[in-house]
């Protein structure tokens, strides 16, 4: 039993590492939101290598990074320094309103394994209280 708590702990703790790596990607996302050029970076999870949780329960790991292969909004500015001729560059690829759900998603995610992280950790406890009486 205490094995398995354990196990749980370490994936919520995995779990943890990994949407606070998303939260990382998302606040660069939207720190460059205005900046010309800008690709949106997308950050994917995969299954951590074995031995990462102890235990069965698989561990989730944040894996590489990607950027959006979106294309780019056209911008007509001609006074802008990155104009063109015709008076046209290439924007940002991020949506602000896309990047603030991906956040409170991540946060979300975050507090839930938080929650299964406490809840391990005062079932262990409640469980050596047993032990010792």
């Amino acid at each position: 039993m205490s094995n398995d708590l354990s196990a749980a702990r370490a994936a919520a703790a995995a779990a943890m590492h990994a949407q606070t790596a998303r939260l990382r990607v998302v606040t660069e996302n939207i720190a460059n939101a205005d900046t010309p050029g800008y690709r949106r970076k997308l950050i994917t999870f995969e299954q951590a290598a074995p031995g990462a949780a102890r235990g069965p329960a698989p561990a989730v790991a944040p894996g590489p990074l990607r950027l959006s292969g979106r294309e780019l909004p056209l911008v007509h500015d001609p006074h802008h320094p990155l104009a063109d001729e015709s008076g046209h560059y290439r924007g940002s690829g991020v949506d602000l309103v896309v990047e603030i759900a991906d956040a409170r998603e991540a946060q979300r995610s975050y507090e839930a394994s938080l929650r299964v992280f406490d809840q391990a950790r005062q079932m262990g406890s409640a469980l050596l209280d047993l032990i010792r009486r």
